[in-house]
Formats: C-alpha cells, sequence, structure tokens
C-alpha cells in the first residue's frame, strides 16, 4: 500500500512539472524580467501581472493564455508574438509594435494604445472594450459606435464621445453616431453641442429615410429647446426618461 501512494506520488509530482514546464518557461520569465531581452522566448500562461516591460523584445515570443494585465509594455518590440488568449486588461501598450502578431481572443480592455502598430495583427475576437487611443484602421464605424453606447450606458460619457468621434471620423455620414454623441453632451449638460449634434442627425437620417431616427431625433431637439428650469442645477437631465433605456434608443442604430 505503501509503495503504491509512494509511486503515485511521484507519479502526480512528475505531471505537476511536467504541466509547470509547458505552462511557461522559468528561465525564460527570468531572462525577460531581467534584460527585457526575450526574442521568440516561450511564456506559455506566464504570470507577469504589472510588470515593468517598457521597451521589451518579445518579437517572436510565445505569450498563448499569458497575464499581463496592468503591465507596462509602452514601446515594446512583439512584432511575430503569439499573444491568443493573453491578458491584457488595463496594458500601457502606447507605441508598441504588434505588425504580424497574433491577438485572436486576447483581452485588451482597458489598454492605452496610442500610436500602437497594429498593422498586419490578427485581431479575431480581440475584445477592445474601454480601451484608449484604438487606431482608426482597425475597427469599423460600428465598433466604435458600440464601444461608446456600452461606455455611455455606464456614465463613461467622455470616453463614449471620443468612441463616436472615431466613428464619424471614419464615416461622416453615420446619423446614429452624431445623435449618440449629443446624448452624450447632453448628460454631461452641454445642450447647445448637443443641439448642433442632433441637428445633424436629423438632417443624415432624413436623407437616408430613416424615419424612426429622424423621429428620435427631432424629439431629441424639442426636448432640448424646452427652457431649462434654473432651479435644477444638478442631476441627470430627463431626455433618456423621456424616450427609454439610453441602450434602447442607441442601440437601434447599429446596422448589424
Amino acid at each position: 500500500m505503501k509503495t503504491y501512494i509512494l509511486a503515485t506520488a511521484a507519479f502526480l509530482t512528475t505531471i505537476s512539472l511536467t504541466t509547470t514546464v509547458q505552462a511557461a518557461n522559468s528561465e525564460h520569465v527570468r531572462q525577460l524580467l531581467a534584460t527585457k531581452q526575450c526574442q521568440n522566448c516561450d511564456l506559455t500562461s506566464a504570470g507577469l501581472v504589472m510588470a515593468d516591460l517598457s521597451g521589451a523584445n518579445l518579437s517572436g515570443a510565445n505569450l498563448t493564455g499569458a497575464n499581463l494585465s496592468r503591465a507596462n509594455l509602452s514601446g515594446a518590440d512583439l512584432r511575430g508574438a503569439n499573444l491568443s488568449g493573453a491578458s491584457l486588461f488595463g496594458v500601457n501598450l502606447s507605441e508598441a509594435k504588434f505588425s504580424g502578431a497574433n491577438l485572436a481572443g486576447a483581452d485588451l480592455r482597458n489598454t492605452y494604445l496610442t500610436n500602437a502598430e497594429l498593422t498586419g495583427a490578427y485581431l479575431n475576437g480581440t475584445n477592445f472594450q474601454g480601451a484608449v487611443g484604438i487606431p482608426s484602421q482597425i475597427a469599423s464605424p460600428e465598433d466604435f459606435y458600440a464601444w461608446g453606447v456600452a461606455e455611455a450606458q455606464k456614465g463613461n460619457q467622455q470616453q463614449a464621445i471620443s468612441y463616436f468621434n472615431q466613428a464619424i471620423a471614419i464615416k461622416p455620414e453615420y446619423a446614429g453616431a452624431y445623435l449618440a454623441r449629443g446624448v452624450a453632451r447632453y448628460q454631461m449638460l452641454d445642450r447647445q453641442s448637443a443641439f448642433q449634434d442632433a441637428q445633424v442627425a436629423e438632417k443624415l437620417f432624413t436623407s437616408q429615410n430613416n424615419t424612426p431616427g429622424t423621429q428620435t431625433a427631432q424629439a431629441f431637439i424639442i426636448e432640448l429647446q424646452t427652457p431649462v428650469n434654473e432651479k435644477i442645477s444638478t442631476g441627470k437631465p430627463s431626455f433618456v426618461d423621456f424616450l427609454g433605456s439610453l441602450g434602447s434608443v442607441l442601440l437601434q442604430f447599429l446596422p448589424f
């Protein structure tokens, strides 16, 4: 019996060690943290949370399933790296190079992507929700619109406006984005800018024969033309209550 238990323990230990090796090459992890030079390294499922990897050379590295949440990868070279399924939540990726990298299914929520090079990267299923500085060429105007609506629903109106701006920059005739930006500005008590957006939205919806859109924009304009009770200086405006849920109002203008 004792022999059986010892044999079983040895077998399980072997499996555990093998799994550890398969998960990440510990020597490569130490090399990366010590030198920031780890080309073609095996960092599969490595735990690199909050690591300072600014300017690191990780070209060709295997980072499949690695956890890099809150790390600093600004200016890092990740060209040709495999980051499929990796967690990059909240990571600073400004000026990082991703040409030819595999980011399929990677979590890039709340990342900072200012001046990041993503041309040629594989981005199928990549989650960019809440990311700042997303290059316009890697997402459609509908993507930016959807992200903006999601941020607006969470109360992050400034980030929502940034997404709507990008949607409009790519697709200037995107009536829904103007309306959505107007609503976000209205939520920030910027009635003048909201009114301008509502007018543009109404004209575009009308020219596109979008009756529901035209009616919604016209209702918004009427609301904006209604004098504000000067005694009410705080609190949310009533337009969302007037039309119903913010999400239901804005999501109807997604073309997919």
